[in-house]
């Protein structure tokens, strides 16, 4: 696609053109030819398929312009493609012109109707169609492919001769026909209501036409409607050339991670079987912009690979084991599958049983699947020993269980902390039921119960282990959530869980129906391991509130288990020791198979260690060896999660020995791994160590995950072979610091997230001195350059902002030796924190690492000393972002309204000139004048004429750049303003309270200081007070609702999730939904990035429970990223708003 401010200038110079050909002639039409001019020049520039050599072409498609008024629009858009000269359209409406009033059919010239009344070029339209179809019966889509396209007035749509063109069109199913209605009420001297008063929507829709309505001056909503409607009927030759164009960009930017294709050089080899699908090789030709050569051996290059490699290694004497010709010629074999028996994996074997009484076993995990002994050796694999060692511990027989029992999934952080939990509770009495090991048959007990399909496996296994335990009749089940782990690395910036471990006992809580019902007792209290005394604390609170068990008595327990949890670690340490010993002593290889504490679940591991030591190798965990790392910090990343910080350390002690490599386990989902599989490769790499990372879900694929632990295998002998020296590097990141001197003449680039408010801010940044810039990116470009530099697993948010940076910082546009990046940063514990070290990657990726990245932030993560938040920025910045709220809340709730249309944005656009002259000045603003003018723009909107028409009421939630930025939420607003709905947005302030507001339970129940919870309380009541003057004027106003406060969200979301739930938008996402009800706006989108970890739990897990006790709420979950089918997007948005019309209508009458 073209870039976008191209094709607006390519459209003005349609509209200038089209006006000076009626000026000239004085006489004409020019406003229909302007107005049209953005949709032809997209239309011919990307969508029309036609050759400029041959217009006669019987394989074009073809244009059908129906009011033939609008003649300058296709003469000047045809003027541009060399058809017509300046000098013809000069002569527009003369005599003997090329260019008459009215244009006559010249096919060579791009004309393909003459015109007459309106409605005739909708139906010459309707006809070529019919035509169309009736080849395409007789000589196959092959050949017959063409999309007919046609352009149509408000005074077209008004002939009778359209209504029935469009009833037998609609009626045919005509989805090659694609017709552009310019929709503005006027036909040629009055407004259209004086003659016509009907639906053209509801009338076209009733005949069977697809309707999409957009905003027909705008590029990518002019594209996007144009790609939706070519979907219709799309042939075997589209699907099949999508797939091979798929294939390519998936290989080159997923799996080989190239930033640009053409970094391949000019000519290149490609083998593989794939590459004999001549629309392969195409694709990637074209996309990669090589020339590709295609070998004819090109699918059994690998056999040849294999064979050079074997007469590299012969060695003289040896004698082959292999078959002679024909042996192999004269060779038969039988098929058969059957179960092992081995143990409870019960592997699928495929039992490949030859003629000469051999046989060959696939889909083993281990020795036993071939009839051997597993591990005879003994080599050590510690996710064995693990395994055992975690949950080696003898419950109370029933009789000593004083207190009864209690029930405990294996899963998630268990893995990490069992042991204190089983120490703790046998010491209160309690007898402990642990969930059995994982396996299928557990998985699918809880498969119903699971609220998103994109949940990593070790998420979803839950559910089947929580149901288990209900069959077992267990007093109660006790799963905690723990969003701090111990403090393992005191140097990192935190140690979090990840949002899943964190919180996934609330998706149980609110999707497990024994458990919502109240049929089973679930406790799931929030609390931290950072030390004994803050874990003690919430357990006192707990076990007293709950069973009435003294204090002294849970300190106890407590102490017992925080004992019993380190000597696990140590002695898990100390085996790792052994284990390194033992390589030494018998000269053996180890791998650090590293990942999760459920990792070790073999049910998740699908047997990866065992296949390792039948290679002769050691099997290590990252915890037995992160101790030794000494890792050299800060990080490129910022290292906030416990789990991954062992990652880190264990890669850094992984680089120092030649006989130890690592192989990293994702599991497929998990949001996290886009942060730390980099930064682990990243540490081996640059110290000549091979990185391998194997991918794991729900499906048992061990073939792919030999082919690639022998890979691994194959590499390492090879450069053992060439004796290469690494140099060891340290791991540590050296960042740019933005420094006074940089602030006078630097400029800096700030992500948009808000047009709304940004707009106001930019102003309010330069006031206070800081020369800052928003880049004005296209929507697809953002992901595309996302794509680019981003790793592929990180969140669509993350693609959008790392898109727009890098977009503006190869542009052009700036000097980049005087240019820095400016970020916001929570702290908190999902992805958000980290996009940071996505920027710095990016720019030392595009050969940029000395441009400054400054952090924004409220919790000291990093410091510049050319950026201080100054009383000036301050005062400025928060003045703009409640004006910006105050336009948001306002122009949201008028504009679907205003009698006058037009009537709401010109009002905005009145009162932001003067908000930014106000914010915009460079001294200390009046806060006086601040509240005037908040209560003013309020009252202005508030009387601006309205209709009083009822329409839905659709609230707008979710993860904070996709619900606030147009671009990455697909204008949801703008769409649900054109079907007829009113978007409902809250305030991004309430975002910043949210994360002051989290102190309070962080201080009351996580170990935080009280001077912690107390400044953020004052940071809550001065933005309260900030907002009082807007917030009384709203309470008075005839339409709009006062803001909430925070402490009532908290409240109206706790006793669904707990303010715990602090990662992403957290609890607060809750507390919005169940605002919005109550505010009336039932109706919910709620929009978030595919596979968002926090939105599992606080988006799409509470869903259930919310419309459990609010049966009118009408919620619906979308999806946002890169893949995501926007046409998907949009039937489901129209489904939900399909019910509010009804619902609205049950209301109504």
């Amino acid at each position: 696609m073209n870039d976008k401010k191209l094709m607006n200038k390519a459209a003005d110079n349609i509209r200038i053109l089209a006006a000076s050909m009626v000026e000239k002639a004085n006489s004409g039409h020019p406003g229909g030819a302007m107005g049209g001019s953005d949709f032809i020049n997209v239309l011919f520039s990307e969508f029309l398929v036609y050759d400029p050599e041959n217009p006669s072409w019987e394989g074009r498609d073809r244009f059908y312009l129906d009011p033939g008024h609008m003649s300058p629009m296709l003469y000047s858009a045809l003027c541009l493609q060399g058809k017509f000269t300046l000098e013809e359209l000069a002569m527009f409406r003369q005599w003997d012109s090329p260019t008459p009033g009215h244009p006559e059919r010249d096919v060579k010239r791009g004309i393909e109707n003459t015109s007459g009344p309106l409605g005739q070029g909708h139906t010459f339209a309707a006809g070529a169609a019919v035509a169309e179809k009736f080849l395409e019966a007789r000589l196959g889509k092959e050949v017959m492919q063409h999309k007919i396209y046609a352009y149509i007035s408000d005074g077209g749509i008004e002939e009778e001769i359209s209504q029935g063109t469009g009833r037998l069109a609609g009626t045919l199913g005509l989805n090659n026909l694609i017709m552009f209605y310019d929709s503005n009420d006027i036909q040629l001297s009055t407004e259209c209501g004086v003659v016509m008063n009907e639906d053209t929507e509801a009338k076209y829709k009733s005949w069977g036409w697809n309707v999409i309505k957009i905003n027909g001056n705008d590029v990518d909503e002019i594209r996007e409607a144009l790609k939706q409607a070519q979907k219709e009927g799309a042939t075997v030759a589209d699907i099949s050339a999508g797939l091979a164009i798929s294939v390519i960009k998936n290989a080159l930017l997923k799996v080989i991670k190239l930033t640009d294709p053409k970094d391949l050089g000019k000519n290149v080899v490609v083998q593989g079987g794939t590459f004999y699908n001549d629309a392969v090789l195409r694709s990637f030709e074209k996309i990669a912009g090589v020339h590709a050569t295609r070998p004819d051996i090109a699918g059994i290059m690998g056999a040849f690979g294999a064979a050079l490699i074997a007469r590299e290694r012969h060695e003289a004497g040896y004698q082959t084991t292999m078959l002679s010709i024909e042996q192999i010629n004269k060779l038969s074999y039988t098929t058969k599958l059957a179960r092992c028996q081995g143990c409870t994996n019960h592997c699928l074997l495929t039992i490949n049983k030859f003629s000469d009484n051999r046989q060959y076993i696939t889909g083993n995990r281990c020795e036993r699947g071939l009839g051997k002994e597993k591990n005879k050796e003994n080599i050590p694999n510690l996710f064995e020993y693990k395994n055992k060692r975690i949950f080696a511990y003898e419950p109370l027989s029933e009789a000593e269980a004083t207190r009864g029992t209690v029930g405990l999934p294996r899963v998630l952080n268990m893995y990490e902390n069992y042991p204190f939990w089983a120490t703790f509770f046998k010491k209160l009495g309690f007898r402990v039921v642990l969930s059995p090991q994982s396996t299928r048959k557990i998985y699918e007990l809880g498969i119903d119960s699971i609220p998103s399909e994109s949940e990593c496996y070790p998420a979803k296994l839950a559910h089947g282990h929580i149901s288990w335990l209900i069959h077992q009749n267990v007093d109660f089940i006790f799963y905690p959530a723990i969003p701090y782990e111990r403090n393992e690395f005191p140097d990192a910036n935190n140690h979090y869980n990840c949002p899943i471990v964190t919180s996934y006992s609330e998706n149980i809580k609110n999707n497990v129906e024994e458990i919502t019902s109240g049929q089973m007792r679930f406790l799931n209290p929030f609390m931290a391991f950072t030390n004994e005394e803050v874990l003690s604390k919430q357990l006192v609170d707990c076990f007293k509130k709950e069973f009435h068990i003294p204090e002294a008595e849970v300190r106890d327990a407590v102490s017992e288990g925080w004992k019993e949890l380190a000597m696990t670690r140590l002695e898990m340490q100390k085996k790792g020791e052994e284990v390194l010993k033992y390589m030494e002593e018998h000269h053996r290889r180890g791998i650090v198979l590293a990942g999760r504490p459920y990792h070790v679940d073999p049910e998740i591991n699908h047997g990866i260690p065992e296949m390792i030591t039948s290679y002769g190798m050691c099997v290590l965990t990252e915890d037995s060896i992160s101790h030794l790392g000494n890792l050299e910090r800060p990080l490129i990343v910022m290292d906030q999660w416990m789990y991954h910080s062992r990652l880190y350390s264990a890669a850094n002690y992984v680089k120092t020995r030649d006989d130890l490599d690592l192989i990293q386990l994702n599991s497929f989902g998990c949001g996290l791994d886009a942060v730390t599989t980099d930064c682990v490769s990243d540490i081996l790499t640059n110290s000549g160590k091979i990185y391998t990372c194997l991918k794991i879900d729900e499906v048992n694929n061990l073939g792919a995950a030999r082919i690639r632990i022998r890979s691994l295998l194959a590499a390492i002998r090879v450069k053992e072979k060439k004796h290469e020296k690494r140099e060891i590097k340290p791991a540590n990141y050296e960042r740019v610091i933005f420094t006074e001197e940089m602030r006078k003449d630097y400029t800096i680039i700030c992500p948009q997230m808000s047009p709304i408010h940004f707009e106001l801010l930019v102003p309010a940044f330069r006031a206070a001195g800081y020369n800052l810039v928003i880049p004005d990116v296209p929507a697809r470009e953002c992901v595309d350059v996302g794509l680019k530099y981003v790793n592929n697993d990180a969140c669509y948010p993350s693609l959008i902002v790392i898109g727009q940076i890098m977009s503006a910082v190869m542009s052009g546009k700036y000097d980049l030796s005087k240019t820095a990046i400016l970020i916001s940063q929570t702290g908190g514990g999902c992805r958000a924190t980290n996009y940071i070290g996505f920027i710095r990657r990016a720019l030392t990726k595009a050969g940029h690492p000395d441009i400054p990245v400054i952090s924004i932030n409220m919790v000291g993560l990093e410091k510049n000393p050319g950026f201080k938040l100054t009383p000036s920025l301050i005062q400025h910045g928060l003045y703009a972002l409640e004006f910006g709220d105050i336009f948001m809340r306002c122009l949201y709730r008028v504009r679907p309204y205003e009698k006058v249309p037009g009537s709401a944005n010109a009002l905005h656009e009145k009162w932001k000139k003067r908000v930014i002259d106000f914010v915009g000045n460079t001294k200390i603003l009046s806060h006086r004048k601040y509240r005037k003018m908040c209560r003013q723009i309020i009252r202005d909107f508030d009387n601006l004429p309205m209709t009083d028409e009822k329409k839905p009421r659709v609230g707008v939630v979710g993860e904070i750049l996709v619900k606030f930025l147009p671009a990455a939420n697909n204008y949801i607003v703008d769409l649900l303003e054109s079907e007829g709905a009113e978007a409902v947005v809250p305030d991004l302030t309430d975002f910043l309270l949210y994360c002051c507001y989290n102190q309070n339970f962080k201080a009351d129940y996580l170990g935080a200081t009280a001077k912690s919870k107390r400044i953020n309380n004052m940071l809550i009541r001065f933005f309260e007070w900030l907002r009082k003057d807007a917030r009384d004027e709203l309470a008075k106003s005839k339409h709009f609702e006062p803001t909430a406060y925070i402490q009532d969200l908290a409240k109206q979301a706790e006793h669904i999730v707990s303010c715990g739930n602090q990662t992403g938008e957290g609890w607060f996402l809750t507390g919005e939904m169940l605002e919005l009800i109550a505010q009336g706006a039932t109706n919910i989108v709620c929009a978030q990035p595919f596979a968002c970890l926090p939105n599992h739990i606080v988006g799409k897990g509470v869903i259930k429970e919310i419309r459990h006790e609010y049966p009118g709420a009408n919620i619906v979950a979308i999806d946002y990223d890169p893949g995501a089918s926007e046409v998907n997007q949009l039937n489901r948005i129209k489904l939900m708003l399909s019910t509010a019309q009804k619902n609205l209508k049950k209301t109504n009458s």
